[in-house]
């Protein structure tokens, strides 16, 4: 990925304590068009902290982010309007159709319902939910409820994909699935996707690789670059697999 993609998404110098305990201790990011960027990380890591500050759900103690080149604290709205998130934990109301859950997302858009239901009716068959537009969302598998999901953030046309953990307690089957669909957009339509994650294996694929650990970055390049500096016999590699095998903690 090059700088002569667009920069979507940029954060500089981002901190974040809860209390005494620091969970951002000063991070950047960059983000460009039709790029896929795997966040890496142990449980405890940050990666939470930081979807939670680049959603606007939290504001960070120190940093700035801008959005399509709108700042999220003096701009908001038009910042948050170029992104999509999907959150680790579900947010459909799982006693509505997949349909009502997908239309009142982009009631909230403002979008116009001819607009929603074409763009609903392309996106469901592509990623395999045809027939699916009248099933309550509880009566779906887990890995369908992440699709519908996934299709409710890209109704509203947004440049940014913000992917927090999205493949917890799916199949392989299912996880790869969506790894794949959302790599796909990211380099057919120049979705810029942020792909957050604590297993190795979902980033294999991506552009470029950044490690978080005890809320800080320690690596950001492609996955060549890393593999590279694992075998400068450093012991990197082993020390980041230790990392990721270690014990859970509170704020992801």
């Amino acid at each position: 990925m090059t700088t002569e993609h667009p920069l979507l998404l940029q954060a500089r110098g981002l901190k974040k304590s809860y209390g005494s305990k620091p969970a951002l201790k000063g991070v950047d990011l960059q983000l460009r068009a039709g790029e896929m960027l795997a966040l890496l990380g142990p449980n405890g890591a940050g990666k939470s902290t930081l979807l939670q500050l680049l959603t606007g759900l939290f504001t960070p103690d120190e940093g700035e982010i801008e959005v399509l080149g709108q700042d999220m604290r003096r701009h908001p709205a038009q910042a948050l309007a170029g992104l999509g998130v999907v959150f680790q934990q579900s947010a459909l109301d799982m006693d509505l159709s997949v349909i009502s859950n997908l239309l009142f997302h982009t009631d909230l858009h403002g979008l116009p319902r001819a607009v929603a239901r074409e763009r609903i009716a392309r996106h469901l068959p592509a990623l395999g939910l045809s027939g699916q537009e009248k099933a309550q969302v509880r009566s779906l598998s887990g890995g369908n409820r992440r699709k519908v999901e996934l299709v409710r953030a890209l109704l509203h046309a947004p440049r940014v994909l913000l992917m927090d953990e999205a493949t917890v307690g799916l199949d392989p089957a299912s996880r790869q699935q969506l790894l794949s669909h959302v790599n796909h957009l990211c380099h057919s339509e120049g979705i810029g996707v942020l792909w957050t994650t604590h297993l190795i294996e979902e980033v294999q694929n991506a552009d470029r690789l950044m490690l978080l650990h005890q809320g800080k970055v320690h690596f950001d390049g492609s996955i060549a670059q890393f593999m590279a500096k694992a075998d400068e016999g450093s012991d990197f590699k082993t020390e980041i697999l230790r990392q990721l095998s270690g014990p859970a903690s509170a704020n992801g």
